[in-house]
């Protein structure tokens, strides 16, 4: 604001100028030999009246009115330095009035028009960015949270340090969190949008835009995030909330079996002694209850996938689980394919995993269960895969498959 304040100083300066040069300057005045000539012309027509009452005989003594004439001519004609002073006055008080004037006008109404507050508001507010970006992302123990004007806050100056620094995709992708926060999503698909652009293979860029297009609600973007989310659940190193993301997803969309099966896998790697496990279990129960809830048990089929020791896990891969007829044809009659994780894991299938129209899961009686480890994610492929079969069990009964065995 310093550098404003000193802006219109100077233009009051160079505005004031405009004001003293014209009246510095001498004008050419008329007035005062026009008044010299009245005052002669007067003068001498005085005169000549006295000189003639003198002839008359009604003047006693005409040089002492002569003398009085001339006296009151020489008190008319004011001195020069006293014009000059009361010019100068007069110009000076008009002046000083202009001035006030101009100033009063300019900065009142600037006052009542140029948004004074906002912008002294505004300024204040991109000054406090690191402060409120800290209390952002540090966690308080005491659970202290921004209050929705230092929300807004927060984002006015975040918008205007990517003005400047439009190359930080940090600072886009805490936009997009923020944007998710105030459940403005336009912003938060844009920012995260612009994070993803900069930095494309960076794990939390990736996320951040998941987290963004999975709460769209256009269909084509909620697929994208999927898409993201698969990719990111393929990584040695799996971020929790992926899977997380992955089955609020499943639920929301009412895919019971793809929700528990990812809840299970953020189980086995937290383990039973961390404290979201139990949240973990209870998440399980709903889902199952809704399972249960909309189909019979005995229309779904549980399968538990376990390992061979030997059994080498593709690092780009997929976990394909197939349900076959029991005259084990190669055509599946459902099928599901999952990322990977630990193992064992435990996936539910039904009729939404069929693959035959006119042909559910729940018609078959008995059936053979297959689980594949496909290395490219391409189910026309399969050497060098690992895979494991059932024998022939009834439907609704439970299945554990050993993979222990490699396509040449």
């Amino acid at each position: 604001m310093t550098l404003f304040w000193l802006s219109t100083l100077i233009l009051v300066i160079v505005a004031s100028l405009f004001i003293a040069i014209p009246m510095s300057q001498r004008t050419n005045n008329n007035d005062q030999p026009l008044r010299d000539e009245l005052n002669k012309a007067f003068y001498k027509d005085r005169l000549a009246e006295l000189e003639a009452e003198t002839q008359e005989g009604f003047v006693d003594d005409p040089q002492a009115l002569i003398t009085d004439l001339k006296q009151s001519l020489l008190d008319d004609v004011p001195s020069r330095s006293e014009l000059t002073r009361e010019s100068m006055s007069a110009k000076g008080a008009i002046f000083v009035l202009a001035m006030l004037l101009m100033i009063t006008l300019s900065y009142g109404l600037y006052a009542e028009y140029g948004s004074y507050s906002q912008v002294k508001h505004w300024q204040q507010v991109s000054a406090s960015l690191p402060e409120l970006s800290k209390k952002l992302m540090i966690p308080s123990p005491h659970g202290v949270e921004l209050t929705d004007q230092e929300m807004q806050d927060l984002t006015l100056s975040l918008r205007t340090r990517l003005h400047y620094q439009a190359n930080d995709a940090t600072g886009w992708l805490l936009l997009g969190r923020i944007g998710m926060a105030n459940r403005d999503m336009q912003t938060a698909i844009g920012a995260s949008k612009k994070a993803y652009e900069l930095a494309p293979k960076d794990g939390d860029v990736q996320f951040g835009y998941a987290q963004a297009l999975i709460l769209s609600n256009d269909e084509w973007e909620q697929n994208q995030a999927r898409t993201l989310l698969l990719k990111l659940a393929q990584a040695d190193d799996v971020d929790l909330r992926v899977f997380s993301l992955l089955a609020f997803d499943a639920f929301e969309n009412s895919d019971y079996t793809k929700a528990i099966a990812y809840w299970q896998q953020m189980q086995q790697m937290i383990g039973p002694n961390d404290t979201r496990y139990d949240m973990l279990t209870r998440s399980i129960e709903s889902a199952q209850r809704n399972l249960s809830a909309n189909r019979s048990p005995a229309l779904s089929v549980k399968v538990t996938v376990r390992l061979a020791d030997t059994v080498i896990v593709p690092k780009d891969g997929v976990l394909i689980v197939s349900i076959h007829s029991a005259d084990g044809a190669s055509i599946p009659v459902a099928a599901a394919r999952y990322p990977l994780s630990q193992f064992p894991v435990t996936v539910l299938l039904d009729n939404s995993n069929s693959m035959l129209q006119g042909r559910d899961l729940s018609q078959l009686e008995r059936l053979i269960v297959r689980a594949r480890l496909d290395n490219d994610g391409n189910v026309a492929t399969r050497e060098g895969d690992w895979f494991g079969e059932s024998t022939i069990v009834e439907i609704g009964d439970p299945v554990d498959i050993t993979i222990d065995t490699q396509y040449h």
